[in-house]
């Protein structure tokens, strides 16, 4: 029997207890990037927000089936092509390498399917057909459109009420609608644009009708988890919701909303035309990867995110620590010797899942998860503050930490070999430490240290560090 994962769904606003459609199996689908230009803090943080919660379902057992799409075909994708004096299909064979790449630097599992909504092009003209037999639209000079009206539940994920709504830059305003809200299907085809065939005539497909598609030809007419950004909850996923459930029937389509939060800057959404924009290639320029992700592990997956460069360092020094001890117990795996694992470290282990596993099953809280780990990281260093470790437990307390990195991916890191020169050095000096030539010895110290490399005497040996 696999452990209770209680998750935030957006739709019953509440937790609950995660249960899945089919026992052992979860199959999720995150709405990915429109493809137009370089991924952006934002889409990292929910690129790995997912990952992390991707990675958990796979900790406690459950085999995955991820979807995450690219969209490589709307009005962004268009204007930007246009600008570059390129087709759509060129920018977008420029633009998603940069996603693999830096989601790639992020430690992001690569989706099992990573559909493209180009492809799906016939799946949309047949959701629409469905939906126009059962007099959900209507056609007017620019395309077809979906009436809201229809959908008596429109509104039921975000809990707006239409009355209540106000038109936003998100809406198309057009005077001849139903009404505001009614949102594009299938718009016709415009001069220099991509087009397809439809029985309305050549077009191409309205941005909400895409990941209906595609989530019904890669994980079926109803499926668990849906995801994405905060903002995409109104209007893109209460959409996809209208557009499915009338084909697929009520109750379809997915059974749990999840939904991240914002990265602020200054305590404002991050944006373009607030002129507090950055985007992930510019953030790696200073920073590892490693540390951003950690940073945005360091905080609940559904609360915001208020992006500096103080909230970098403190993900940077944090992350040391954790990479320093890694380090540490390593180098002394080297010089340990053979021995039995005690009672108290095997003790200290199950303490240290047990937490994180409790901090993690409650809607994947990873600040939480994290703090286990720094509190073990803590008692061991206690432990070997009052005695030696031995071969044996020092392989197990990597073991441990290697365990929940497969959730985490943040823990280790690849650490480069010592030049051999250096590693001379080092033996010369633990040889003049054990002859007593204290002079000799302080004089590697002070020579490695100018080839960055720091040396540490514990009770268990001395160890090495790079500055």
């Amino acid at each position: 029997m696999k452990a209770t994962i209680k998750i935030y769904d957006t739709l019953r606003a509440k937790k609950v207890d995660f249960e899945p459609l089919k026992d052992g199996k979860v199959g999720i689908y995150v709405c990915g990037p429109t493809v137009y230009d370089s991924a952006h803090l934002g889409h990292g943080r929910s690129a790995v927000s997912f990952d992390l919660i991707r990675r958990y379902f796979i900790y406690r057992g459950y085999q995955v089936n991820y979807v995450s799409n690219y969209t490589d075909i709307d009005d962004k994708m268009i204007d930007r092509a246009k600008k570059d004096g390129i087709t759509v299909e060129e920018l977008s064979k420029r633009v998603i390498p940069i996603y693999a790449r830096d989601y790639g630097n992020l430690g992001v599992m690569i989706p099992d399917v990573q559909p493209r909504a180009t492809v799906y092009v016939p799946e949309m003209v047949e959701l629409i057909k469905r939906l126009e037999k059962d007099g959900f639209t209507y056609v007017l000079d620019d395309g077809v459109y979906y009436e809201i009206g229809k959908f008596k539940e429109y509104g039921k994920l975000s809990k707006q009420k239409l009355e209540d709504l106000k038109v936003g830059a998100r809406i198309q305003v057009k005077d001849n609608k139903k009404s505001p809200y009614d949102f594009v299907l299938w718009k016709f085809k415009k001069e220099g644009e991509p087009f397809w065939p439809s029985p309305w005539g050549d077009g191409r497909p309205g941005w909400h009708i895409e990941c209906s598609a595609m989530t019904w030809k890669n994980l079926g007419e109803r499926f668990d988890i849906h995801g994405g950004g905060l903002d995409l909850t109104f209007p893109h996923h209460e959409c996809e919701i209208a557009q499915s459930e009338p084909v697929f029937g009520k109750g379809s389509f997915a059974k749990y909303w999840l939904h991240n939060g914002f990265i602020n800057v200054d305590n404002e959404k991050m944006s373009k035309s607030l002129g507090n924009f950055f985007t992930l290639k510019e953030i790696f320029e200073k920073y590892d990867p490693k540390v951003v992700r950690f940073m945005f592990l360091q905080t609940h997956y559904r609360n915001p995110v208020n992006f500096s460069n103080v909230l970098l360092d403190q993900a940077k020094a944090g992350l040391a620590r954790l990479h320093d001890f890694v380090r540490t117990i390593n180098n002394l795996l080297e010089l340990a010797e053979d021995g039995d694992v005690s009672k108290n470290l095997e003790a200290a282990i199950k303490v240290a899942q047990a937490n994180f596993e409790a901090a993690m099953d409650d809607d994947f809280d990873t600040s939480g998860g994290l703090g286990a780990v720094f509190e073990f990281v803590k008692e061991i260093n206690v432990m070997m503050s009052r005695a030696k470790l031995n071969r044996q437990e020092l392989a197990y307390v990597l073991d441990f930490l290697a365990m929940v990195d497969k959730v985490l991916g943040v823990v280790f890191v690849e650490v480069a070999k010592l030049d051999t020169d250096v590693e001379h050095l080092i033996v010369e000096r633990e040889k003049a430490r054990k002859s007593r030539d204290f002079k000799r010895s302080d004089e590697i110290r002070d020579e490695l240290l100018k080839k960055g490399i720091v040396l540490e005497d514990t009770p268990q040996g001395t160890i090495w560090k790079r500055t």
